[in-house]
């Protein structure tokens, strides 16, 4: 389910239409491990419907009943089932919220999981981590380093946030962040189309230039598939831990587009 045909979306054969941030009911727990309650300001458009309702009438379709009537049923099973939420209810959740663990009904919730350093073990525990070096380090051919993030203006692949006019209007396509110094050398300026390339593809993008990276350094999104900064990191170089994949570091070329 999906509120717009993304491009992830139209990999699927069925897409069920589904419902925003604003017109949906139930709970919402971030990182802080505070759960708070969420209400609906609008009703869903035409035939959208709220994720809990698609995957109950699915389920039900497919020989599963899932006879919930609200998010706050589906909340109370929850808190009956897990340890940490059992002192909820989405009466109490009014005002602030809680933070998890709450055990009981009279629990006031735990906004500070360690306090004054007491850890459920004693102290906390840190570990010394072996420098390991990226898998490409600029050479001859391809010079300088590249490194990717996000905008201010937009987040992930910009599924919703390209779709705001007010964010548009701020980072409407992408670009590569330039050191001015280096922009010289390359007789770069401040807006003309170049050209990343690295050992796996390219992509044409207008120069920024600032001085937030260094001379060496240079720097991209990933927000915009017509110009996804993906193409051209390393996704085979992978974390030993985390298997993360090694996209923030890899060697690249940049050139002026005639």
């Amino acid at each position: 389910q999906d509120i717009f045909l993304t491009e992830t979306a139209k990999f699927a054969h069925v897409v069920f239409p589904s419902a925003c941030f604003a017109e949906k009911d139930g709970t919402f727990t971030n990182t802080e491990r505070r759960v708070q309650r969420v209400r609906k300001a609008i009703d869903p458009p035409g035939e959208a419907k709220q994720d809990w309702q698609i995957i109950c009438e699915l389920a039900s379709i497919l020989g599963y009943p899932m006879a919930y009537h609200s998010p706050e049923e589906i909340f109370n099973e929850i808190t009956s089932l897990t340890p940490s939420y059992a002192g909820m209810s989405y009466a109490r959740l009014e005002g602030k919220g809680l933070a998890w663990p709450c055990p009981n009904a009279e629990h006031p919730g735990t906004p500070y999981l360690h306090k004054e350093g007491k850890f459920s073990r004693g102290k906390g525990m840190f570990f010394a981590i072996e420098f390991k070096e990226p898998r490409e380090n600029p050479d001859e051919e391809y010079p300088l380093i590249l490194t990717t993030g996000r905008s201010l203006y937009h987040y992930h692949t910009g599924t919703m946030t390209r779709r705001s006019s007010a964010l548009h209007a701020h980072r409407p396509e992408n670009v590569v962040e330039i050191n001015p110094a280096l922009a010289a050398k390359l007789n770069i300026a401040d807006g003309e189309m170049v050209r990343l390339t690295t050992r796996r593809g390219s992509i044409e993008v207008k120069a920024y230039l600032t001085d937030m990276v260094k001379e060496h350094v240079v720097f991209t999104t990933f927000h915009f598939a017509e110009a996804a900064a993906n193409i051209l990191t390393n996704a085979d170089s992978l974390d030993p831990v985390a298997k993360i994949p090694e996209y923030k570091v890899c060697a690249v070329k940049l050139e002026k587009i005639a």
